[in-house]
């Protein structure tokens, strides 16, 4: 997948602006999909070339004007036609994971810091996770369907957030009892 359908998927919502579109990765669609500033700027000019989108210039007192992006038929059907195709499971590339392929070959310690660091980690994106439920989701039931789906992959996040705490408290208690046997 690339950005071009996640830009789509927000555009869907409701027109935006790049700048409403980066905060809107940044929060709401945080555990969906993740892009910098510049790759959402170089996306949306891309993709308005390629008649995917309509721009509106919006007059502002004393600024330059404000880009308005929303979707053109084409990018309807871009998207929907995007939406029917199967889409398979990304690749994991997880150096914590590799990590522990060879971590007997170092202190449990210096593990137990890796651990320790991607909790909190962890512990930061699940609370943020929460906190935007808590903003937009408080009565998920009460929402237009396309709202629900939405909530629907934040509770991933959420769930994989508590799973990765979960595992977290697993390889804790290995090293610690690793570290206890070399005592």
């Amino acid at each position: 997948m690339s950005l071009k359908f996640a830009v789509l998927a927000a555009l869907h919502e409701q027109p935006a602006t790049g700048y409403d579109l980066t905060r809107n990765f940044r929060t709401r669609m945080a555990n969906v999909w993740n892009a910098s500033h510049q790759q959402i700027y170089r996306e949306l000019s891309k993709m308005t070339e390629e008649g995917l989108l309509e721009v509106e210039d919006v007059p502002q007192d004393s600024r330059p004007d404000r880009k308005l992006y929303r979707l053109s038929d084409a990018g309807i059907a871009d998207l929907a036609n995007w939406l029917t195709e199967s889409q398979g499971r990304p690749p994991t590339r997880d150096p914590l994971l590799v990590k522990l392929f060879g971590g007997d070959l170092v202190d449990p310690e210096s593990l137990m810091a890796e651990i320790t660091r991607q909790r909190q980690n962890w512990r930061q994106e699940l609370d943020r996770y929460r906190d935007i439920e808590a903003e937009y989701f408080s009565a998920p039931e009460q929402v237009p369907f396309r709202f629900r789906l939405q909530h629907l992959a934040l509770r991933k996040g959420i769930r994989s957030m508590e799973s990765n705490l979960a595992w977290a408290d697993e390889v804790v208690a290995v090293l610690n009892h690793e570290i206890k046997s070399r005592s």
